[in-house]
């Protein structure tokens, strides 16, 4: 949970009993993804890994939801992926955003502008 403390939810009462232990809800698949991937991956027979998840997200972070509306739990699509250099999983991030920008012009007329993420 490093990193999104700020936006996790604690679970601290199921009914009107106390949990023995509070609860986090995720905030972001990575924490829980990521340890299986020492587990999935053992040679370099298994790259690469392309894993594509919906999944339902709750975040506390509600100062200013703009430029997205959206409330605390929202759908989330992740798409996580383990390649063998970074030049194979770089080709692989710019071949799924070209797929997501294709949807959105092509079948559902809406612009795009593409940018990078930042770092926070």
């Amino acid at each position: 949970l490093e990193g999104f403390a700020p936006e996790v939810a604690w679970v601290t009462k199921a009914g009107s009993s106390n949990l023995e232990r509070p609860l986090a809800i995720r905030p972001t698949s990575e924490s829980v993804i990521y340890p299986y991937f020492s587990k999935w991956i053992r040679s370099h027979r298994d790259l690469p890994l392309r894993l594509n998840q919906w999944c339902n997200i709750i975040r506390w972070e509600f100062s200013c939801p703009l430029p997205f509306i959206r409330s605390r739990e929202f759908l989330w699509q992740e798409g996580h992926t383990a390649h063998e250099s970074k030049e194979a999983a770089e080709s692989e991030v710019e071949k799924a955003l070209n797929i997501y920008k294709s949807v959105y012009e092509d079948l559902l007329a809406v612009p795009v502008v593409a940018g990078k993420k930042t770092k926070k």
